[in-house]
This record gives structure tokens, C-alpha cells and sequence, in this order.
């Protein structure tokens, strides 16, 4: 879906028919209990508008009120990454049908303040949210590396470690450079993000 901002409206009739055609949900898939974990979280704001970046203000805020729900909700936190138009979690949960109410409720709540902000009332602001269990080591530190290098995949940064709403300057600065260069070699994303359930991570 992220190429859905340069579709022209026929493409994405032509999609979403497909997708009906197909069984396949408009919006995210069911959330489901895989048990405790760990698990990727992504969400998107509506056809990916940037929202969430209207201001550094707004960045910010939904940082720290997303960190906070993880202190509540989670065991620990490993990746985060917030970006104008959707953000990335990477965390351990007792469970997670129980954070990804409680994502809801934050999405909600933020909608309503934002909307009121930007005096757009009945806008929709979001568009999914999809978490996934992390099925091995190896998809966990891929997953990693993905979170932190997503603004750079964006072209909102040419480093992953100047991208200022995410983990991955605490993660360097605990990992050191030359774990963090091993873990990049070691696990390296490839097309991470366009098969979420590739069974060779």
C-alpha cells in the first residue's frame, strides 16, 4: 500500500475490486492471540497523508504518548519508529490482543484531538494496524534493522541514526558501531516490508 499515494483513482478502484474479489480485508487483518512474545506493529495513517508529521510538536507527542502505552503494555521494548504518515513497533508483550486494544484507543484519542486541531472533524486519520510475530532470531534482528532504517528508506534522512523520533541513536550508543555493523551484515533486510510473512525469516 505504499504506492497507493501515486495510483490514480482507477488503479485503486481496480485494487480495492480485487481485493473483494478476493476475500482479502479493506483495512488491516484480524488481530489474532499468538501468545506471549515478541512482536512488529506497524500502523498507517489514512492513504498515507502525513498526518502524525504536521509538526515536530505532533511528532513528538505521538512518540512519547506511543512509548508511554508500551511502558503499560508491554515487557519490553526493543524498536520504535515514528514517521510523518505511520510508525513501527518492535516490543515483547504478555498479550498482545490486550496492546493492540489499547492501540485502538490511542488511535481514536488522537483522531479526535488532531482532527480538532486541524479543524477536520469526521476526517479519517488511520488506516491499519498489523502486528506480527517474530518467528525466529533472525526475523527479530531484521526486524530491527528495518525499523531503524525505515526513515532512510523513506529519503527522510540519509543516516538511520539522525532520524530524531526513534530508537536507533539509544540503540547504537548501547550496541556500540561495530555490534551495530554486525548485526546489519548478519541480518540484513533485503525486501523486508513487501512479503511480511516470507517464511525464510
Amino acid at each position: 500500500m505504499y504506492d497507493w499515494r501515486r495510483m490514480s483513482n482507477e488503479d485503486r478502484r481496480k485494487l480495492l475490486e480485487k481485493r473483494r474479489a478476493l476475500g482479502q480485508p479493506w483495512h488491516s487483518t484480524p488481530h489474532r492471540d499468538w501468545g506471549p512474545g515478541r512482536y512488529h506493529l506497524t500502523a498507517a495513517c489514512y492513504e498515507h497523508r502525513p498526518i502524525i508529521g504536521a509538526s515536530p510538536d505532533r511528532m513528538n507527542e505521538c512518540e512519547s504518548r506511543l512509548l508511554e502505552l508500551l511502558k503499560a503494555h508491554a515487557r519490553a521494548v526493543s524498536a520504535w519508529c515514528v514517521l510523518p504518515n505511520h510508525y513501527h513497533l518492535l516490543f515483547e508483550t504478555e498479550d498482545v490482543l490486550l496492546l493492540t486494544a489499547a492501540i485502538g484507543e490511542f488511535h481514536g484519542r488522537q483522531s479526535y484531538l488532531w482532527n480538532g486541531e486541524d479543524g477536520t472533524r469526521g476526517r479519517k486519520v488511520w488506516c491499519n494496524c498489523v502486528e506480527r510475530a517474530m518467528r525466529s532470531e533472525r526475523h527479530f534482528w531484521a526486524t530491527m534493522n528495518y525499523v531503524h532504517h525505515n526513515p532512510v528508506h523513506h529519503r527522510y534522512v540519509g543516516c538511520w541514526q539522525d532520524w530524531p523520533y526513534s530508537s536507533a541513536r539509544e540503540f547504537l550508543d548501547r550496541a556500540g558501531k561495530a555490534e551495530a555493523e554486525r548485526l546489519w551484515r548478519d541480518f540484513p533486510i533485503r525486501d523486508y516490508g513487501k512479503g511480511w510473512d516470507d517464511p525464510e525469516m
